[in-house]
């Protein structure tokens, strides 16, 4: 327990009175930690320290790695500079050996601060030069930057882009005929195949696959468990992310397969402000990133940038596997689906050959600055468009989304409605429909059918993004996985809706879990799933259900497993 006379082996503290001590002791907190044990990461919520006993050394995250810029030692007090800048915490805490600290939290820490104004004057001399510290390291730490080399409107290089984007990799890009390309690479960039992908360390890449350029910056891309895993999460959305969180912290052998980024559809939402806990709003890549850098921290093996390819069901004793792109196989006592969906095509003329040049599907974010200054259109009416014409507003002159139904009422947020209507260069035109796209190398205008009175009209537009419903991706599994006729995964009771069969094929005493499919221990969350809302929140909700039902799974089979 903190004492007044502990805080006398606080040089900042032991000059304050008595009295005022032991206020702050009386609310203080006895934090004890064993070593590499965190104190605070960076982004939470901050408080105030001061350390009594051991080394706390000061994170900074790096890519995917936590750096050590600083140590504190026994005597010293820090965490004032989030909580004076009213942010989150701008630094991780970890113990360096076993330590003892106290705590503050921040309504204490203004109550200390206020009442005392030579205490104050010292904090905030400790706040300016632990801002320099920080501003230090982010100069003598660059972000490593790869450089992609490739056409504006060539499909393979808007791919490795968004790839790159969504995985949070900062890149820079140069047409082949920047000068900048000759300058840089005076040897050459290789066979003259595009994307050219050329990495810090000096490897060049001549069209390069998604796993070749996550191999390249060091991201895991195979099983390091070679024993089977308690649980094989398919997909990194939403559902999957929060299945991943709440598995690895239960103390199950969790791994995750996502085959480009983390986030699915929902990552490429470019504002996501109707998320319980998160007032201000934030990108679904940022809350992809942020779940998935969780889940490795309790442990979670994420693989990126490979695919699943197909998955047999458990029998005789043996577990489910999963077979990768490679022909590698992944065994799972537990599995679960969460694929998400792909956005549905546009059945358009001359949409298919301009996809990648000027059309396409899902925000593409990456395209942003090439939108600047020219007149761009949405196709689509539900959050997705609503969230992407937002964000593109913000770049292009004009942005025009063009609603099928005669109202957004109907699939969009009040508050999203509110938005665009606050937006002077955002229009809405109900009743429309794109019929045709025109280009030769890139898209440079469509047609556009009024619904109501059949008129047609012809748009001038090098940007056509397309968000307009999705569809289930579970082409790869097993036949006997019952799905409904639009491919959707059934789950629970759902899967008596669409066949008696189950009745007679499901081999257990108990009935289905709720979200469990027609094959026992397989499990289903998400935009996968039949009958799923649609929604972040739930979609984190029925990842973590998985988790608990998955639990009572390995329960009864370790109870009847042979001694």
């Amino acid at each position: 327990m903190i004492s007044a006379e502990t805080l006398l082996d606080i040089p900042l503290l032991s000059v304050i009175p008595a009295h005022e001590r032991a206020s702050i002791a009386a609310r203080a907190a006895d934090i004890r930690l064993q070593s590499g044990e965190w104190l605070q990461l960076e982004g939470e919520s901050p408080s105030y320290f001061a350390l009594l006993s051991g080394r706390i050394d000061v994170t900074k995250r790096v890519g995917d790695s936590d750096r050590s810029i600083h140590t504190y030692l026994a005597g010293e007090s820090f965490g004032e500079v989030p909580l004076l800048l009213n942010t989150p915490s701008v630094a991780g805490f970890r113990a360096a050996e076993p330590s003892r600290a106290v705590r503050l939290d921040a309504l204490d820490f203004r109550n200390l601060i206020e009442n005392c104004a030579n205490l104050r004057e010292q904090i905030v001399r400790m706040m300016i030069t632990r801002v320099g510290r920080l501003q230090q390291f982010a100069v003598e730490t660059p972000v490593p930057t790869v450089t992609i080399i490739g056409r504006p409107f060539d499909v393979e290089c808007s791919d490795v882009r968004d790839f790159l984007a969504r995985n949070h990799v900062a890149f820079r890009w140069l047409e082949p005929d920047d000068p900048a390309v000759a300058t840089r690479f005076p040897a050459g960039i290789g066979d003259g195949a595009y994307p050219v992908a050329a990495f810090p360390d000096g490897a060049i890449l001549n069209a390069p696959s998604y796993r070749e350029i996550a191999v390249r910056l060091g991201l895991q891309t195979a099983p390091v468990q070679n024993q089977v895993y308690d649980v094989v999460i398919v997909g990194a959305g939403p559902a999957g992310l929060a299945a991943s969180v709440y598995g690895a912290s239960e103390g199950l052998r969790t791994l995750v397969i996502e085959r480009s980024a983390p986030g699915g559809q929902a990552g490429s939402s470019s504002r996501i402000e109707n998320y319980l806990g998160v007032p201000a709003g934030l990108s679904g890549d940022d809350l992809s990133i942020r779940a998935w850098q969780q889940a490795k921290r309790f442990g979670a093996e994420m693989l990126s940038a490979r695919d699943v390819m197909g998955i047999a069901p458990a029998s005789n004793g043996d577990p489910h596997t999963v077979l990768l792109d490679d022909g590698e196989r992944v065994a799972g006592r537990a599995l679960v689906l969460a694929t998400g969906v792909s956005w549905r095509t546009l059945e358009a003329v001359g949409i298919a050959d301009l996809t990648g040049r000027g059309v396409y599907y899902g925000a593409a974010r990456t395209e942003a600055l090439a939108a600047r200054g020219k007149d761009v259109f949405l196709v689509g009416g539900g959050n997705s468009a609503g969230q992407a014409a937002m964000f593109f507003a913000n770049y292009a002159s004009r942005v025009t989304l063009l609603v099928r139904g005669d109202s957004l009422k109907r699939s969009m947020s009040q508050y999203l409605i509110e938005q665009l209507q606050s937006k002077a260069n955002v229009y809405v035109e109900v009743e429309r429909e794109v019929v045709a796209a025109s280009g030769k190398a890139h898209l440079e205008a469509i047609v556009v059918k009024n619904l109501r009175t059949n008129e047609f009209l012809t748009h001038q537009t090098e940007a056509l993004f397309v968000l307009i419903g999705a569809d289930a991706q579970t082409r790869m599994l097993p036949g006997d996985l019952i799905r409904d006729a639009d491919g959707y995964v059934c789950t629970g009771r759902e899967m008596q809706d669409f066949s008696l069969q189950v009745r007679r094929t499901w081999p257990l005493d108990r009935d289905p879990y709720m979200l469990e499919t027609s094959v026992p221990g397989i499990f289903a969350a998400g935009d996968v799933r039949h009958g799923s809302v649609k929604r972040v929140a739930s979609a984190v909700g029925e990842g973590s259900m998985c988790i608990a039902f998955i639990h009572r799974c390995l329960a009864a089979a370790d109870r009847l497993a042979p001694v």
